[in-house]
C-alpha cells in the first residue's frame, strides 16, 4: 500500500517533497528515517505529487507483483510531477527501473539514506530555517501516534531459496541494544502505546555483534549493561510501559525462553513466526527448519506455558515441485497446530532466487486451487479459535472511532495484517485509548463487543 505522506504546512518557501512508501514495515521505517532527515533540513512534505518540487518513491522489489506496483508508482509520479528519485529494495538493481523509466533523477538501494539525501540536495537544495523547523525527538512517523514500528536490525544471514532479501539488503546487521532502547524510550515518551518490533530475522538479533553489551540508562536512573540478545532486549522493552509485539521471529530454539516473558505479561503474548510450509521435503527445498513433529510439540509447549499466546504465521503454496501429498501435509498441519492468524501467498518466481530451479513449476490454476483450500481450512480454524473468546474481557487499543462503533485491536491483533475488534460504547472512545471490552460474538476473523468500565 502506498503511503502518501502529509505534514502540517509551514509558512515560507521551503521546498516541498511528495513521498510514496511501498512494501513491508521495514521499508516504512526506512521511509520514516528519510522523512525525518528531510524535515530536519527544512523540507516540507506534500500530500500530492502535483505542485511538489520533487517526488521520492521507496520501492519494494521482493516479488514480481511488488516490482510492478513500484514501477507503476514511479510512472504515476513522473506523469504528475516529472522529478522523481527512487530508493528501496528495487533500487538494488537500478537497471530494472531505468529500463522502464529512464527519466528518474536518481536510483539508490535500500538503507542508503545518505545517497537519498544527496540526490534530493542536488535536485532541490534545502532552505533550512532552524526557527521554523521543529522535528520531534522521536522523528517523523508515518503510523498513527499510538503505535510505531521499531526496527532492531537490517539484512538477513539465512539463505532461504525463495528469498533474495540478503542480496537486496545484505547479511544481518544488528543495532546495539542501547540504541534500540533509547529510540523506544523516545517513542513511548511521545505517546506511543504499542511497539511493533521488526527486522528480517528478529530472533537472530545480536548474533553478528556476538551479543555484545552496551550501556543503557533506564527511566529509573540506573545505568546498566544490556546484551544485544533477543531475550534481554524483549525484557527491557517490556519495562517501558507499552505493548511490545514481536514480528518476523525465525523459530530458533532460544525463542522458547521468550514465552516466559509473555506469560508474565512483560511483552504481548503474540508470536509472528513465518513457518512457510509444513511438509519436511518442501521445507528442505526452501532451506527452512524441516521437523514438523518438533514444531507441533513446540507449539503445544508454548501454549501450555502461556495459554493466552497468539500465534501468527505465513505460508507459501505452489512452491516449485510441490506435490498434492506435500500440500496435504500442510493442510493437516493447519488443522493440528490451530494457529490463530495465518497469511498465505501463492509462489511467485523471483529473479535470482534458487527456488526457481528446484523443481517443476506448479501451474497457476493449481496454485489458485490450493490457495483456496488453504484459506477455507484456516478460516474454520480461525473462527474456532475466536469463538473461545466470546464472553471474555479483552484489552483493546482503539485505532479509529466512528459515529456508533469504534475499531480496535486486541493483544492478539497486529495492525493491518490481523483481525480487528468492533467496539460499541456508551461513552466516547478516543484513538489510542486502551479500553476493556466484553466480547459478545465472533466471526471468521473479527471480534465484536462492548466497552465496559472507564
Amino acid at each position: 500500500m502506498a503511503d502518501h505522506l502529509a505534514a502540517a504546512e509551514l509558512s515560507g518557501s521551503a521546498p516541498r517533497i511528495s513521498f510514496v512508501s511501498l512494501g513491508c514495515p521495514k521499508a516504512l521505517v526506512d521511509s520514516e528515517r528519510i522523512v525525518t532527515r528531510l524535515r530536519a533540513e527544512g523540507y516540507e512534505l506534500s500530500r500530492q505529487h502535483e505542485g511538489a518540487d520533487l517526488v521520492i518513491v521507496n520501492t519494494c522489489g521482493f516479488l514480481d507483483s511488488a516490482k510492478a506496483e513500484s514501477l507503476a508508482a514511479i510512472g504515476d509520479a513522473l506523469k504528475e510531477n516529472g522529478k522523481v528519485i527512487v530508493t528501496g529494495c528495487m533500487g538494488a538493481e537500478p537497471e530494472q527501473i531505468r529500463d522502464v523509466h529512464p527519466g528518474v533523477l536518481a536510483v539508490t538501494g535500500p538503507q542508503q539514506y545518505e545517497s537519498v539525501l544527496e540526490a534530493v540536495h542536488s535536485a532541490v537544495p534545502p532552505k533550512h530555517d532552524p526557527f521554523l523547523d521543529l522535528v520531534p525527538p522521536q522523528g517523523v512517523k508515518l503510523t498513527p501516534r499510538h503505535y510505531a514500528y521499531l526496527k532492531i536490525s537490517e539484512g538477513c544471514s539465512n539463505r532461504c531459496t525463495f528469498c533474495i532479501i540478503p542480496k537486496l539488503r545484505g547479511d544481518l546487521v544488528s543495532r546495539p541494544a542501547s540504541d534500540v532502547l533509547r529510540e523506544a524510550e523516545r517513542l513511548v515518551a511521545a505517546g506511543v502505546k504499542e511497539l511493533l518490533v521488526i527486522s528480517q530475522d528478529t530472533s537472530a538479533y545480536g548474533v553478528d555483534l556476538k551479543y555484545a553489551s552496551s550501556p543503557w540508562k533506564s527511566r529509573d536512573g540506573e545505568t546498566r549493561e544490556v546484551r544485544a540478545r533477543f531475550l534481554d532486549l524483549a525484557r527491557e522493552l517490556g519495562s517501558l510501559g507499552a505493548w511490545v509485539r514481536m514480528h518476523y521471529v525465525y523459530p530458533y530454539p532460544h525463542v522458547d525462553e521468550v514465552i516466559a516473558l509473555m506469560a508474565d505479561g512483560v511483552i504481548l503474548p503474540y508470536l509472528d513466526i513465518p513457518f512457510q510450509h509444513a511438509s519436511p521435503t518442501v521445507l528442505k527445498r526452501m532451506k527452512r527448519p524441516a521437523a514438523q513433529e518438533k514444531t507441533l510439540a513446540r507449539v503445544k509447549a508454548w501454549r501450555e506455558a502461556c495459554p493466552d499466546l497468539t500465534l501468527r504465521s505465513t505460508f507459501i503454496v505452489g512452491f516449485p515441485g510441490e506435490t498434492e501429498a506435500e500440500f496435504q501435509e500442510l493442510i493437516d498441519f493447519l488443522d493440528e497446530a490451530e494457529l490463530d492468524r495465518v497469511g498465505c501467498f501463492k509462489y511467485e518466481p523471483v529473479a535470482g532466487a534458487p527456488a526457481n530451479d528446484l523443481g517443476l513449476a506448479v501451474p497457476d490454476e493449481v496454485k489458485q486451487e490450493r490457495w483456496d483450500r488453504f484459506m477455507a481450512t484456516q478460516q474454520k480454524v480461525s473462527a474456532r479459535r475466536l469463538r473461545r473468546k466470546v464472553g471474555t474481557r479483552q484489552q483493546v487499543i482503539i485505532d479509529s472511532v466512528g459515529p456508533t462503533v469504534a475499531i480496535g485491536r486486541s493483544k492478539a491483533d497486529a495492525p493491518e495484517i490481523d483481525g480487528v475488534v468492533h467496539v460499541a460504547s456508551r461513552r466516547p472512545l478516543r484513538v489510542g485509548e486502551i479500553a476493556t471490552v466484553k466480547i459478545e460474538r465472533a466471526d471468521a476473523y473479527d471480534l465484536h463487543g462492548t466497552a465496559v468500565g472507564f
